[in-house]
């Protein structure tokens, strides 16, 4: 769109404030920011009238598990069905690595944090390196799809080619950036980062599938007999990723999708709860649990919403399909959004200003119709990076690393 359409849109929309500086940038600055606006989803702008509607939960019911001692029993069945698999490379991997360091007070993405103490070693060579186990074991690589974000997306593909991937074939590693969505503040206007860029965001960790399919991967996945990907977050550096016994116990079990949970430390643990709403699998956040809920117990005396999600999921490529054709609940989120002001001058808010629209993986395992809950020992696949120290750090994650036999 030229200068002229752009302002006609933008008056449609009541958005005119994002050419304010048109006429003082460049003209490559001035081509790049129209291009911006053009990619605006507007219908994300209709979501903020009902920004205060809170979404009822159906009817709860728990969800059991396929637990530890069960699958240790039937360890070598489930093994056999999930190395057939991915010998044939039928399951790939998507790892979700858009985010910053920023909590752990560093510059750069997060899966390159140096999480070594005494020699080199990364985030994300952690992951590599437990996925690395799996094809040695199965002898055949596992497809490994990248989802990065368009602030980290250079930085992380040099980063893999600096370090020549960790030893994984890289021809067996795709990139993919995720769509982006526009941040306003609390009056409905889009926010502009700079004078030539708009505020945009990650579109939440629900989008990694249209985002792959956008980037053209569908297609590759088909061509190669790609019928099944995992999905999980950068930060688990303990995350067993595609090992067989979760590969062919989700496939054995005839169900959409599987997902690793752990045993919850406690009835107040802040972690989601996999459980059933309305007879579907569904994902309970910790602050949705009534007080009751938490301290239900069964007969055995075990809580009956005991196991809790690690974002670490298995899905069926053609369910993945069908969400496509549906459409996914976008969440509207308060957030801290740095911006420009009126007069072109930076603002770092502290307190919440805006929103941003976000979609949700948890609320794909609800799009399902059923899934598989397995367990996983917490010691040996828990140990996530979100803060610097204490809760979930670096610091518990060293030491979850350590007891795993890591050498740091």
């Amino acid at each position: 769109m030229n200068y002229n359409e752009t302002l006609d849109l933008l008056k449609k929309h009541g958005q005119t404030q994002l050419l304010r500086y048109y006429d003082e940038l460049s003209d490559e600055s001035k081509a790049s920011l129209l291009s911006q606006i053009e990619k605006i989803d507007w219908s994300l702008l209709k979501l903020l009238d009902r920004k205060e509607m809170k979404v009822e939960k159906g009817v709860l019911s728990p969800l059991g598990a396929l637990e530890i001692d069960e699958i240790n029993a039937r360890r070598e069945e489930f093994e056999k069905v999930g190395i057939d698999a991915l010998r044939h490379e039928k399951v790939g991997a998507v790892l979700l690595a858009g985010g910053q360091g920023t909590r752990l007070g560093f510059d750069g993405p997060k899966g390159t944090y140096p999480i070594g103490v005494t020699h080199e070693l990364y985030i994300f060579q952690c992951l590599i390196n437990n996925l690395t186990d799996v094809v040695k074991r199965v002898g055949a690589w596992v497809p490994l799809y990248i989802m990065t974000s368009e602030k980290n997306n250079d930085a992380t593909v040099k980063f893999f080619n600096e370090h020549n991937f960790f030893g994984y074939d890289k021809d067996h590693v795709h990139f993919f950036i995720q769509e982006m969505a526009p941040s306003v503040g609390y009056d409905g206007k889009i926010l502009l980062e700079a004078k030539d860029r708009i505020s945009l965001s990650p579109n939440g960790n629900g989008g990694w599938f249209t985002s792959l399919v956008k980037a053209g991967y569908l297609d590759h996945m088909k061509e190669n007999g790609v019928e099944w990907l995992t999905v999980f977050a950068v930060d688990n550096v303990c995350q067993r990723i595609n090992d067989p016994a979760f590969v062919g116990a989700t496939i054995a079990s005839g169900r959409d999708c599987g997902a690793k949970v752990v045993a919850k430390a406690n009835p107040t643990e802040k972690i989601g709860v996999l459980c059933l709403e309305d007879g579907k699998p569904s994902i309970v956040e910790y602050y949705e649990i009534t007080d009751d809920m938490k301290n239900l117990r069964d007969e055995r005396g075990e809580l009956l919403y005991k196991f809790g999600v690690i974002l670490n999921y298995m899905f069926k490529i053609s369910k993945l399909e069908d969400i496509l054709r549906q459409k996914m609940p976008v969440h509207v989120v308060e957030k801290k959004i740095p911006y420009i002001d009126e007069n072109g001058e930076p603002v770092k808010p502290t307190e919440p200003n805006g929103y941003k629209f976000e979609t949700l993986v948890l609320d794909m395992i609800h799009m399902m119709d059923s899934c598989l809950s397995f367990e996983v020992v917490r010691e040996k696949e828990f140990a996530p990076v979100k803060n610097a120290t204490g809760v979930d750090s670096v610091e518990t994650a060293r030491e979850l690393l350590k007891k795993n036999g890591v050498q740091l």
